[in-house]
């Protein structure tokens, strides 16, 4: 049996890169140890690793797993638990995100799609369930604006986000009270990797009531407020964007 360790200890999925990246920061500043899960980024992974056990050694676990392998969601979660013998946070950030018009879309797409945003969330979170409830944990899921208010030929990514939505407001009902499930709901924090043209981008920016993009650090604040600082909120989605869905 490994030891309890005396940190609290979240798992962060698609923690390598943009959002991800800075939830990690965020947590481990807080005082959480962590577990980052990765994909394909191997280099970034090990690099912000690297970064957060400069400032506290020990306190970081590398997961890499294909989350398509249903499979591979149990084993990441004992992996985490067998190294530090507790999980406390499981932060749900991985998503897929690309467009399907619907006269193109294919089973291939939705089954991507799914993948990440609905069906890797939900049975990560189910092989957390013992570790979590030992810890009376809390799971967050990064949802998105526009799994209420859809996003112009993607349907399947906003089906799928919508899903992640409904899930969160189902866990948060049937793990209480031992456990908390809440979920964050980015608007214009950072623009798709492959890029947005830059009149779409303002177009959006002006929709928006406080007429600016937000940060990847708002974000994380959000996060790090629901886990730790948030003990009698739980099937709540916080928007996090500027005010973008009270506009037309």
């Amino acid at each position: 049996m490994t030891p309890r360790h005396d940190r609290p200890v979240a798992l962060i999925t698609g923690a390598a890169r943009r959002v991800g990246a800075v939830i990690a920061r965020t947590l481990h500043a807080a005082g959480y140890d962590l577990a980052l899960h990765y994909r394909h980024s191997a280099d970034e992974a090990r690099t912000l690793a690297d970064e957060l056990q400069a400032s506290r050694a020990d306190s970081v676990l590398l997961v890499q797993a294909d989350f398509a392998d249903l499979t591979a969601l149990a084993a990441s979660v004992q992996s985490v638990v067998a190294h530090y013998g507790r999980l406390d946070a499981l932060v749900n950030n991985a998503s897929a995100f690309f467009p399907t018009p619907v006269a193109e879309a294919t089973q291939g797409q939705w089954e991507t799609l799914f993948a990440s945003n609905a069906r890797a969330p939900f049975f990560l979170s189910q092989a957390a369930l013992p570790a979590l409830r030992d810890a009376r944990g809390s799971i967050v899921n990064l949802v998105d604006i526009y799994a209420e208010r859809p996003l112009a030929d993607h349907p399947l990514y906003c089906m799928a986000k919508a899903a992640l939505a409904a899930m969160t407001r189902s866990l948060a009902l049937d793990l209480a009270p031992a456990i908390r499930v809440n979920g964050v709901a980015p608007g214009a924090v950072m623009w798709p990797s492959d890029g947005k043209p830059h009149d779409d981008q303002q177009a959006m920016l002006a929709r928006t009531p406080l007429q600016r993009a937000g940060t990847p650090d708002d974000v994380a604040g959000t996060v790090l407020w629901l886990l730790r600082d948030a003990p009698f909120v739980t099937g709540q989605i916080i928007r996090v964007d500027g005010g973008r869905t009270l506009s037309v």
